[in-house]
């Protein structure tokens, strides 16, 4: 039988090659080729390669749909009313969650806070801490008031690693960060980062260890590392900033509700819920000022009242220019277009500016009629009323269109206070809504 020839793989992006090459090809990394002993045939397939046997039928393995239990996961509450929220209930026994997010959002903070609630229910949990030193994280633990039972691992090399776990599994796990194990690849590497994820869920599921993995973000705002991180856990949570708050939305989710929103905003004890979001991004808005419009809007599961802001300039440039933040940018040059289209407003000289206050990224259809009312307010110098909530999507011929959770939206205005909503099938139009407001 022939002997199993070495492949040579590119330890950056796992290119793989049967000759030494000095760049790779596919990621353009220097240097970066190291021998890799290929994957072992199975028997039967007519290749070369070291034979093994066929794995045995295992008919204990197929389930009857009818016979699986219909009570679902069992769950275990964070104690931490906007995570739970954000998770679809609370943690589950076994589940690997993926936390991402810039560097210095409060990552760490947080997770030192779950720890400690953690703790504080009972439970055994390990911290491994690949990037800070002990006497760090001791420092932000005691300003948290984290307790001394908190376990630190130091060992970042994967097999050392596992082995430490395996000898006494704890309850929950943080790993802080991803890309500081250090595998056959490099630590940090596209290669490393997809095999210790790999390793470290396989450990999770089979000790039912709830794992926290931390992972830095790009400047695109998406996990470094390989796609297929994504795919391997089972929930994608990204803590963001919006100036004063703290952020955490799920991407991902298999045990709860993708979409789903928690606020936080940053005190000198970590990271406090804010209770009443609604409240806490409207506090500075400007009374009786042109262009300013509080939205109803829905993420996940739940409903926020939102100002958005617009501002009109004449343009110094040959083509005007048009700014959205927090919005999506596409779905405000459509509504600029039936403004200019089917009520006649002319924007062709005028530079427009389009923000979501509070630093907030919401890509909600239901934002559009207060887009167009702020726009248009902006651009004719009258104010929208102040006891006014509007919500709706905006078609092309200028007519309002039903969103989704429209009750919660409405219940959730009624709660902030506003006592005129405007809403399909209410108004018809936008152009209704401008005649009867401006």
């Amino acid at each position: 039988m022939a002997r199993a020839s070495i492949q040579l793989r590119c330890t950056e992006c796992g290119y793989k090659s049967v000759k030494a090459l000095g760049r790779c090809p596919n990621c353009g990394a220097w240097d970066s080729f190291a021998e890799e002993a290929p994957p072992l045939k199975s028997v039967g397939t007519g290749k070369a390669g070291i034979a093994r046997p066929r794995p045995s039928p295992n008919p204990a393995a197929l389930t009857r749909l009818e016979d699986v239990s219909e009570e679902g996961e069992a769950r275990f509450s964070s104690r931490i009313g906007e995570l739970d929220r954000v998770l679809g209930g609370g943690f589950v026994p076994g589940e690997v969650l993926l936390l991402g997010g810039e560097p210095g959002v409060g990552k760490s903070t947080l997770l030192l806070q779950v720890a400690q609630q953690m703790l504080e229910a009972g439970q055994r949990v390990v911290y491994l801490a690949g990037e800070e030193s002990p006497g760090q994280i001791r420092l932000r633990a005691r300003r948290l008031g984290v307790s001394g039972g908190l376990e630190l691992l130091r060992e970042t090399e994967l097999e050392a690693m596992l082995a430490t776990l395996e000898a006494a599994p704890p309850d929950f796990l943080v790993v802080d960060s991803i890309q500081t194990i250090e595998t056959t690849a490099s630590p940090g590497s596209l290669v490393a980062v997809r095999d210790a994820t790999a390793a470290l869920t396989r450990f999770a599921k089979r000790h039912q260890v709830t794992t926290v993995l931390v992972g830095h973000v790009t400047k695109e705002g998406v996990v470094a590392g390989p796609k297929v991180i994504e795919h391997v856990v089972d929930a994608t949570l990204y803590l963001e900033s919006a100036g004063n708050f703290r952020i955490l939305r799920s991407s991902k989710n298999r045990f709860g509700p993708v979409g789903e929103l928690g606020v936080f905003s940053m005190v000198n004890e970590g990271l406090a819920e804010v209770p009443n979001p609604s409240a806490a991004f409207l506090a500075e808005r400007p009374l009786g000022a042109p262009g300013s419009v509080v939205a109803l809007s829905l993420s996940g599961e739940r409903a926020l009242a939102l100002e958005v802001q617009a501002l009109a300039a004449r343009t110094p440039f040959p083509a005007p220019r048009r700014v959205s933040q927090g919005l999506d940018s596409r779905r405000v040059d459509v509504v600029l277009a039936v403004l200019e289209r089917r009520l006649n407003l002319p924007l062709g000289n005028l530079d427009i500016y389009v923000n979501l206050a509070g630093g907030l990224r919401i890509f909600d259809p239901g934002l559009d009629l207060a887009v167009g009312l702020a726009v248009y307010s902006a651009v004719v110098g009258r104010p929208i009323p102040q006891d006014v909530a509007v919500v709706g999507e905006v078609g092309l011929a200028g007519e309002l269109r039903s969103v989704e959770g429209l009750e919660r939206r409405l219940r959730e205005g009624q709660r902030a206070g506003f006592e005129r909503l405007v809403h399909p099938p209410q108004f018809k139009s936008l152009e209704a809504a401008v005649n009867m407001f401006i």
